[in-house]
């Protein structure tokens, strides 16, 4: 018992990595980790915030960059750690590209900020966030609304003429029909909702909704 006490001690004792160096290695690893969290949960525009995810992308730097910083005080470490490696397998699979690259960014936080380069770290994380908000507020080509129309009359070209009028680009998604109406779905790009309600209007249909969307795709 008194060895096993003394063989920890002497762990505990090691200085080839001081304490310091730990703690300052893992509160600039956390920093940029936090804004990396805020950066995912803020500016990027998801349909569905994953939560999970995203504290998993907050730690995972902590973990890689007292890694890394192991890596350089022993040889059996990283022959360790690449053994470790080659057998671990992760199951859950990133379906969405972005939430890759935010996992490499985690994984580039990690090493650098083991490396202690932390001039590195802020640099890129500061580029890639000017990237990410141009990207997620610039669009190229306009948004795309959904146009569903109930009609009871047989007068499908005037309310095509009445988009045609409107709409820059538009696509007839379905048409489902019943004895007495016919119901249309278009995705259409319009850059003023307003006047197609009243050409709509002038084309004799009652109901109808313009719903605008956040899609992927841009007409």
């Amino acid at each position: 018992m008194e060895g096993i006490i003394q063989s920890i001690s002497r762990a505990f004792g090691n200085t080839s990595i001081k304490p310091e160096t730990i703690i300052a290695v893992l509160i600039m690893a956390m920093l940029f980790s936090v804004f990396e969290y805020l950066v995912y949960r803020f500016i990027s525009h998801r349909a569905f915030y994953n939560k999970a995810f995203n504290i998993c992308i907050a730690l995972l730097p902590a973990f890689i960059s007292t890694i890394i910083l192991s890596l350089q005080s022993n040889t059996v470490v990283i022959l360790g750690t690449i053994g470790a490696l080659a057998i671990l397998r992760f199951r859950t699979a990133v379906k969405d590209p972005v939430d890759m690259l935010y996992l490499m960014w985690s994984v580039h936080i990690g090493i650098t900020c083991g490396c202690q380069l932390y001039l590195m770290t802020f640099l890129t994380s500061a580029f890639v966030t000017i990237v990410l908000t141009v990207i997620n507020h610039v669009t190229i080509g306009k948004r795309p609304f959904i146009l569903v129309i109930r009609n009871t009359d047989k007068n499908e070209e005037k309310i095509l003429s009445a988009v045609k009028a409107c709409a820059n680009t538009y696509r007839i998604k379905s048409r489902n029909y019943t004895k007495n109406s016919t119901d249309y779905v278009i995705e259409l790009s319009v850059n003023d909702p307003q006047a197609l309600a009243e050409k709509l209007g002038e084309a004799g249909v009652e109901k109808f909704s313009v719903i605008e969307y956040d899609s992927e795709d841009i007409l």
